[in-house]
């Protein structure tokens, strides 16, 4: 085909030339791209501020078609070939040439179902449809863009491919939907991305980070990145059937929770945090030969302060470039079920920070928050509340859930800050929250919500954990929603937490006025499925490490943090440690250091660290020490009620009630020889653990099996003596 010549005229209205020059035009597919003339030629219109020049070269042999015609000196291009003509764009730039396909050539790429499912807030792989995608379109490879922005007047795509030029490629509105959609060849994985935004008004807002982005620039960076559709060659086959089939509730969980950036940091190298590689070589050995069965991770969705830990965040679909690429932290679960250990993410879909380039007033309105600070500002933490009875917010962050489910094989979702999504007026004072439909406090959109949630996790992978951190007394929390309940798995005891600190905290002279902080729990520690939590929050903000709430010298506060320890592995409930507390911590955890890994030189922490590994060994071995988890016919008190002498005996069953635990706790400095328990069973009660054994750092003062009685205590017929060392926990199993 010959080149043609082209006048430097355009029957383009003048007015809509403009907008397409100072990027308002809200419609640029009208204007750019090929369009049918009455002669039955095609015309060609594109723009690139800042080129000499365009030409249209046949895709196939890549002679020139055309030569365009300048029809604005801001770089507005247009020629005419032949109906029908496969092209691609040679663009002059000052520093050389560029060869690409016109992006503005391409029909709509967004189905009608997916925009539908949009739009309902039931598009559950929300990030194949929104975000980048890297895919082929016409033997064209690409990226497709599409972002939710119903009330902007234009949305562009910018990044280093169009130094970041919001004219450029400015996108194509699915109306239903309110999705903007472009997309843009010869783009690949690895490119940095964001959305420039013209608001309802006209305004050009900052630019704009994707909110469904499956990768991010590493902090303190801001802008998007087009992720890999595959993130790792999973090799965790084996652990994913077993997953499948297996109940996990009816067997020990034991957490570790950690704070990725700070468990252990490369002092040869800065300080620096590990990456997902180096935990893996690292924490993941570290976890397996502790004992623990699960890794629970605080946020490691995309956040832009380091010291919210992860608890803001604006990233919900992309692992933290802190530690690396999202296929690494993909590796890195891999590792941790080739260990057959679990992870668990903390994940927030409380709320999230007010940065201008996130979501807040994504496109000039209240999108994602809503618009009354009463209902959507957040004084505690300076941040934005999530308008839930928004569908596409809900179907946004149910999605957020799925995808590190499906995407990452995450065996667990600790779901933070669940009592200030179900009250309105969470730490508001009066006359500064509105109540519901009812008049009431409770938040029945975020109720909607974990219903709905919980219900469609269930349904996808129903053997995976969902967890609620609520520190409050809402009801039925952990039962299903056909019950009337959230739908979750477990829910954090705070109480029983605050509880019991509160009385080891106390000088062991005191605890017998306090001796009902230990025994409260059980009252209602069947009303829901709760895990034991001594988590991060109880160790930081002056609040001090569990080693230093412990009274007395230094031998004593390790002895009352080895009962203490004792004693919660012995009592009803999963189990979940912070990071430091295994190794009795003598700081607060600071984000910005390590765990003080050297205090394992010392052989008292050193002990403590073994105690933590036995105690976890014990659980998972001993059946009576899971069954009551969760079923009340598996625990009774055996001594509830010696106050005097701070001593407490719990009896543990396994489901038929054949195997039964003992856990005695001596509380004061005291030992008490020949401590008479009754028990149910008649035989030889065999002592398995004594947190006063010198390997741990205790006194070791003896402790030996005991043969059962027929003296009656307690209100049984038979009974044991056993001496019981000063400020520890003794475990006996009957077999």
């Amino acid at each position: 085909m010959t080149q043609q010549a082209v006048a430097m005229t355009s029957d383009l209205d003048p007015d809509e030339l403009v907008a397409i020059v100072e990027g308002r035009h809200g419609d640029p597919f009208g204007v750019l791209g090929p369009h049918k003339t009455a002669d039955g030629e095609t015309k060609v219109r594109t723009f690139f501020p800042g080129s000499l020049g365009v030409e249209l070269l046949d895709s196939l042999s890549g002679t020139v078609l055309a030569v365009s015609a300048r029809v604005h000196p801001a770089g507005v291009f247009e020629a005419s070939v032949e109906s029908g003509a496969k092209y691609r764009l040679k663009i002059l730039w000052p520093g050389g040439a560029q060869e690409t396909d016109d992006p503005y050539r391409f029909a709509p790429l967004l189905g009608e179902l997916d925009l539908h499912l949009i739009s309902q807030g039931t598009h559950y792989q929300l990030a194949s449809a929104l975000g980048a995608n890297p895919i082929w379109v016409e033997d064209v490879e690409g990226v497709r863009f599409a972002v939710w922005a119903p009330n902007a007047r234009r949305v562009s795509v910018v990044g280093d491919f169009n130094t970041w030029d919001g004219r450029r490629h400015p996108m194509r509105l699915r109306r239903e939907a309110g999705v903007w959609e472009i997309f843009i060849p010869d783009l690949t994985v690895g490119e940095r991305y964001k959305f420039e935004i013209l608001d309802g008004q006209g305004s050009v807002l900052a630019q704009k980070a994707d909110p469904v982005a499956r990768a991010a620039e590493a902090a303190p960076s801001t802008a998007s990145v087009v992720a890999s559709p595959e993130p790792v060659r999973w090799r965790d086959a084996r652990w994913m059937e077993k997953r499948a089939s297996t109940n996990v509730l009816d067997r020990a969980i034991s957490i570790y929770e950690v704070h990725a950036g700070s468990w252990l940091r490369e002092m040869t190298d800065g300080g620096r945090s590990l990456d997902w590689f180096e935990l893996s070589q690292r924490l993941i050995p570290y976890v397996k030969e502790m004992g623990f069965t699960h890794v629970e991770l605080l946020p490691i969705m995309e956040y832009p302060f380091g010291g919210s830990w992860g608890y803001q965040p604006l990233g919900l679909f992309a692992p933290t470039g802190r530690y690396g690429t999202p296929e690494d932290f993909g590796y890195f679960v891999d590792r941790c079920h080739d260990s057959d250990i679990g992870v668990i993410l903390d994940w927030v879909p409380a709320h999230f920070p007010s940065d201008v380039w996130g979501l807040a007033r994504f496109d000039g309105t209240a999108l994602y928050e809503h618009e009354d600070p009463r209902e959507g500002y957040h004084r505690d933490w300076n941040t934005l509340i999530y308008n839930l009875g928004r569908a596409e917010v809900k179907g946004f962050l149910i999605a957020s859930a799925l995808e590190w489910l499906d995407r990452y094989h995450v065996d667990g979702l600790r779901v933070d800050a669940v009592a200030s999504m179900l009250y309105r007026d969470y730490s508001r004072p009066e006359g500064e929250w509105i109540p519901n439909r009812y008049g009431g406090r409770e938040n029945l959109e975020a109720i909607e919500f974990f219903k709905h949630l919980n219900s469609v996790v269930h349904e996808r992978h129903p053997n995976v954990l969902m967890i609620a951190e609520e520190s409050t007394a809402f009801p039925k929390v952990t039962a299903s929603p056909e019950d009337g309940g959230l739908g979750f798995d477990m829910k954090w005891n705070m109480g029983w937490m605050h509880d019991t600190l509160n009385y080891m905290s106390d000088d062991p002279v005191y605890r017998k006025y306090h001796h009902s902080s230990m025994t409260f729990g059980m009252i209602y520690a069947y009303t829901e499925r709760f895990v034991l939590p001594f988590s991060h929050d109880e160790v930081v903000h002056g609040k001090g490490s569990l080693l230093t709430k412990m009274p007395g010298d230094d031998w004593q506060k390790l002895a009352n943090l080895r009962a203490l320890y004792g004693f919660m592995w012995g009592h009803p409930g999963k189990k979940l440690l912070f990071m430091g507390c295994d190794i009795g911590q003598r700081s607060e955890w600071n984000h910005d250091t390590s765990v003080e890994w050297d205090l394992l030189d010392e052989p008292r922490h050193g002990g403590l660290q073994r105690l933590v590994r036995d105690l976890n060994r014990v659980y998972s071995y001993f059946p009576p020490l899971q069954y009551g988890d969760l079923n009340s016919d598996g625990f009774e008190w055996a001594v509830a009620d010696d106050t005097e002498h701070s001593v407490l005996a719990m009896i543990r069953y396994d489901e038929k009630q054949k195997a039964v635990c003992l856990i005695v706790s001596n509380f004061t400095p005291v030992p008490r020889h020949r401590y008479r328990i009754g028990v149910p069973l008649d035989g030889l009660w065999r002592r398995i653990l004594s947190t006063d054994d010198t390997v741990y750092g205790g006194s070791g003062m003896a402790t030996s099996d005991a043969q059962s009685q027929t003296n009656a205590a307690n209100g049984r017929s038979f009974s044991i003596e056993a001496d019981l060392p000063p400020l520890s926990t003794v475990m006996f199993i009957r077999e």
